[in-house]
């Protein structure tokens, strides 16, 4: 192979590399979050520092069957059954846009309607097709805190 073809090929190497790492997902391997938890039970978290990361809100602040959008750190926190508290990038994956609402089981985009379960970030209804990526946060003492 000739040194041209060897350059040319190393460079969309790394341009190829540089794109998966710029729009790759956040190391879970799975893209998604789809089957991964994302939250933790209270003072379960193996990893959970004391004091955690930024408070985000405390449990009740979150409804059974529900959600919150923390808009400013772009995060929604659900709790899908009493005492199970979720987390998700409040980015749609479908054209970046913010969502908004949560009622009725889903975490709802503003944008094209798209909606994705409370539960796993699952698409309840497109146009999106890729879940919410899952978010890291730890519960402990009744404080929902980032990280």
């Amino acid at each position: 192979m000739n040194a041209r073809r060897r350059t040319v090929l190393a460079a969309g190497a790394a341009g190829a590399a540089a794109l998966v790492t710029g729009c790759g997902s956040d190391g879970d391997g799975g893209g998604g979050g789809g089957g991964d938890t994302a939250a933790t039970s209270p003072g379960t978290s193996p990893d959970a520092s004391p004091g955690g990361g930024q408070q985000l809100a405390s449990t009740g602040d979150i409804p059974v069957g529900g959600g919150t959008v923390f808009k400013e750190q772009k995060v929604v926190v659900t709790q899908p059954e009493e005492g199970e508290f979720k987390a998700f990038s409040a980015v749609c994956t479908h054209a970046n846009c913010l969502v908004s609402t949560v009622s009725d089981g889903t975490i709802n985009c503003p944008c094209h309607g798209s909606k994705f379960s409370i539960a796993d970030a699952a698409v309840e209804a497109g146009p999106a097709t890729r879940p919410l990526p899952a978010e890291r946060i730890t519960v402990t003492d009744g404080a929902i805190r980032l990280g």
